[in-house]
């Protein structure tokens, strides 16, 4: 048989245990057609890069699949029709890799990147310290600017579409 990796997302409004669920489902399919699903995770609720069917998040889950092709073709073949599932990808690999995905490990160091938060620039980037930026002197209160002098006074829209429309004629 053969090793693939799938990853679908589900849309936000399904609870976590509800995705469990769809997860064993297609399980249990895959089990009919003599496959199984080695390894299984949750990444959980997460942002999507942009919008999808009116979604701005998607519990994602990732699996490890040990089946035939016919198998994998009959869990997209029910992807493709449900609703639930936003997206879905799947690749055949050659192993199925040992330890938690990249993603895990993401999540459970807590850190947005190696980097750390601000990744290498620090704390005030490259901008170095500005100080008190004494050299724009006492703004103090600008009052009132008055009016504009480079047009004249403004027009009511309606006034102006009237015009446009007599001079059309």
């Amino acid at each position: 048989m053969s090793y693939y990796e799938t990853v679908f997302i589900v849309r936000q409004d399904m609870s976590p245990t509800q995705v469990e669920a769809m997860a064993d489902s297609y399980a249990e399919l895959l089990g009919q057609y003599e496959g199984s699903v080695v390894k299984r995770e949750m990444w959980g609720l997460r942002n999507l890069a942009f919008r999808m069917n009116k979604n701005r998040k998607g519990h994602y889950v990732m699996m490890h699949l040990d089946t035939p092709p016919a198998g994998v073709a009959e869990m997209e073949r029910l992807m493709r029709i449900s609703e639930d599932v936003l997206r879905y990808m799947t690749v055949r690999i050659d192993e199925i890799p040992e330890g938690p995905s990249p993603m895990l490990q993401q999540r459970d160091r807590g850190e947005r990147s190696e980097r750390g938060e601000r990744g290498e620039r620090g704390e005030r980037g490259d901008r170095g310290d500005r100080g008190d930026r004494g050299d724009r002197g006492d703004r103090g209160d600008r009052g009132d600017r008055g009016p504009r002098e480079d047009r004249g006074p403004r027009q009511d829209a309606s006034a102006e579409t009237e015009t446009t429309a007599e001079g059309a004629e």
